[in-house]
């Protein structure tokens, strides 16, 4: 009778090293939840509270609360997360195609090149988290000041309030560099290369129970509700995997060995494995999401404060433009259409970017390899900026659905409508959560294999 193989994940937990990893990275992500619920010095948590309810859950404020973790619903330390640190990467990922010397940096030397960058990036974090503070306190005191007619923090660098102010910019900022130092250790010390992910799917996941809770009381639709939540959660999962797993994996040849190769292989009939190079799906996550509901949100902000200007068309312009661009209100579909529009676009332009710093053509010059057909240099570059630009399409679709989710689930159900931003909530986390469970997946089962757990060795 043959012995039966067995998985090497079945060591996970007895491995010494690896359970170690995953203690430290579970203690650190209960630290950082820990620290999500510290509020910011000076607060009005009632005013916090009315505010919320008032807006309710979804809209954009619900979709950047879920993305803190829930630390924005509390205008926790944390309130930011580790999104300027992101940010900062964004930026200066961005910069390099424009910038040459950036360019040349980053090309000669790609180690250098990335250690540059990781330092370059901590540097414009600090700026950043100070800048996005300080448009944070001002959005929502805006917001409230329109909703509840008070204001949530007392800010302003005036005579009387400028001390209050300056500590209240010190701690936020302070409060995402701490995150991000969480995520680093984790990157370090727990499961490698996955921290500032696992930070952040820490904090949507700890606001599922609460979504679920919220369709829970809702006693009319509660199963309606909750079941179209769990088809909703299964296709997305379905959805994003599927996109994440595709490939094109287009030919390559090495002139300067074929004739070896070729000799062999037709001198002894063997048959040579065809050398391709893989372009994966890039499904550029919530980047996307995040960069077009930031823009479509700007018009109504500065719209707020003009609906009442005493010129009456001004009134009327600003009124019309808030009705536009408001999600919920009755003419909501504009608002839809350009959202949609401008995830796939965002999503075509940050994966364009990403994908040219990439150099595949200088890069597989220098290897002396080259596509058959195909000139090596800028001309393989182009051939494949137009594969990579093909099968981004999927993944663009995809994430201008998951965009839209409350709007479709209003035409398909509309005891879904109150509730609906809650959909976008989930649908949008769920791209973060897949994603990091299958890579967080991956480094583990590296982790296994390389103290030599595998799965063909292992047999009981």
């Amino acid at each position: 009778m043959p012995e039966k193989k067995q998985s090497a994940w079945r060591f996970l937990w007895r491995s010494q090293d690896i359970r170690k990893k995953l203690l430290i990275t579970l203690g650190i992500l209960i630290i950082f939840r820990i620290a999500a619920n510290v509020p910011v010095p000076g607060v009005d948590r009632e005013a916090l509270a009315t505010f919320f309810q008032s807006q309710g859950q979804g809209g954009f404020l619900g979709f950047l609360n879920l993305l803190s973790g829930g630390t924005i619903q509390n205008f926790s330390l944390l309130s930011m997360g580790v999104y300027p640190y992101i940010t900062a990467q964004i930026i200066l990922q961005l910069l390099i195609p424009i910038i040459p010397a950036l360019q040349r940096r980053m090309q000669e030397d790609q180690r250098e090149g990335r250690k540059w960058m990781e330092k370059w990036t901590y540097y414009l974090a600090v700026p950043m988290a100070a800048l996005s503070a300080i448009g944070q306190i001002n959005i929502f005191n805006s917001f409230a000041l329109q909703t509840i007619n008070r204001t949530i923090l007392n800010f302003g660098f005036t005579k009387d309030t400028w001390l209050e102010s300056t500590a209240i910019l010190l701690v936020m900022t302070a409060g995402t560099m701490f995150a991000i130092w969480l995520g680093e250790l984790i990157s370090e010390y727990g499961i490698r290369g996955q921290g500032l992910s696992l930070v952040i799917f820490a904090g949507i996941v700890s606001q599922i129970p609460t979504n679920l809770g919220i369709l829970w009381l809702d006693e009319t639709n509660r199963w309606t509700l909750i079941g179209a939540m769990l088809v909703v959660i299964v296709l997305t999962v379905i959805a994003i995997v599927y996109v994440q797993q595709g490939r094109r994996n287009v030919p390559i040849m090495y002139p300067h060995k074929s004739q070896v190769f070729y000799a062999m292989q037709r001198g002894k009939n063997v048959k040579m494995p065809q050398p391709y190079l893989p372009l994966m799906v890039n499904l550029a996550g919530m980047i996307p999401l995040i960069f077009a509901g930031a823009i479509l949100q700007f018009p109504a902000i500065v719209a707020s404060y003009f609906t009442q200007s005493e010129t009456a068309w001004v009134s009327q312009v600003s009124t019309n433009i808030q009705n536009f661009f408001n999600p919920t209100g009755v003419s909501s579909w504009g608002y839809w259409v350009l959202y949609f529009l401008m995830v796939v676009g965002f999503t075509y332009f940050y994966t364009t970017v990403l994908f040219e710093q990439q150099n595949y053509g200088d890069n597989l010059k220098r290897s002396g390899a080259q596509i058959p057909g195909v000139h090596s240099g800028a001309a393989t570059q182009k051939y494949l900026s137009r594969i990579q630009s093909r099968i981004t399409f999927p993944a663009a679709l995809l994430l201008g659905i998951v965009a839209i989710m409350p709007f479709l689930l209003q035409l398909i159900l509309p005891a879904a409508s109150s509730n609906a931003g809650l959909f976008l909530v989930s649908s949008s986390g769920l791209l973060i959560v897949v994603g990091v469970v299958r890579d967080t997946f991956m480094n583990i089962e590296a982790e296994l294999k390389l103290h030599g757990y595998q799965e063909k060795l292992l047999i009981s």
